[in-house]
């Protein structure tokens, strides 16, 4: 959890472009990796951001399927409606390919989409020898125009709006549309996010509560403080 990769419980990740900066999170272990060509594929896991965000912060491609598409089996969750499994890798075509083999049906233990069969995704990629001089003719695109307001420093804006015009050259169109109820994305985000996480809270100390307040309580605690569960399993407050 968290977008910084600085508090993993293997050390802190540097972004391998700039070791002073960090490599985004929560998945930079992986977007380092692949840009540091340690690895050609790495796995993420993304609740809210966390495999496109490092990608992203690391100049590599970071892909967030379909909710359902792949197995979760064996990650640990932070939100289970929002989680999902990802690849990270240097390109686009890789990450085809790793998603095609994730995808298939034998891999599949508790996906959404256990008996279907699955997509060779990177089979409909041009070879990039053979590409037209318009590879993009007949794709459109969209920018949310709230997501470059005000509070996006400049020079983030110009960026994507470079990266627009570089769009359109390749034959694709751009819109700008609206979505006013943008603003309330994150922060429905986070109610919806950290409730889903406060399970842990049962699964780490439900059934201790009872136990130790009785060893270590004769009278009820004035505070939440004082109750003897706010010290278990938590680091300083």
């Amino acid at each position: 959890m968290g977008s910084t990769t600085e508090n993993s419980a293997f050390r802190v990740t540097r972004n391998p472009w700039d070791r002073r900066r960090v490599p985004g999170g929560s998945s930079g272990g992986s977007a380092a990796a692949v840009a540091q060509h340690q690895c050609i594929a790495a796995l993420g896991s993304d609740t809210g951001g966390s495999i496109r965000q490092p990608a992203s912060f690391c100049g590599v491609v970071g892909l967030k399927p379909t909710f359902g598409l792949l197995s979760r089996h064996g990650l640990m969750s932070y939100a289970s409606s929002f989680d999902c499994i990802g690849p990270v890798t240097s390109s686009v075509e890789d990450a085809a390919i790793v998603l095609s083999v994730m995808s298939k049906p034998a891999q599949q233990i508790d996906s959404t989409v256990q008996m279907a069969l699955s997509s060779l995704y990177h089979e409909h990629l041009p070879d990039i020898e053979r590409l037209r001089t318009w590879p993009l003719l007949g794709r459109r695109f969209a920018i949310v125009k709230e997501t470059i307001g005000p509070g996006v420093d400049i020079s983030v804006v110009d960026r994507i709006v470079t990266a627009a015009r570089d769009i359109e050259k390749l034959g694709g169109v751009v819109d700008v549309i609206s979505c006013p109820s943008f603003h309330l994305g994150l922060p429905a985000y986070y109610i919806l996010a950290v409730s889903e996480a406060s399970r842990f809270d049962h699964l780490w100390l439900g059934s201790l509560a009872p136990t130790i307040f009785k060893l270590q309580y004769s009278q009820q605690p004035r505070s939440i403080r004082q109750y003897p569960v706010w010290n278990c399993g938590f680091l300083p407050q």
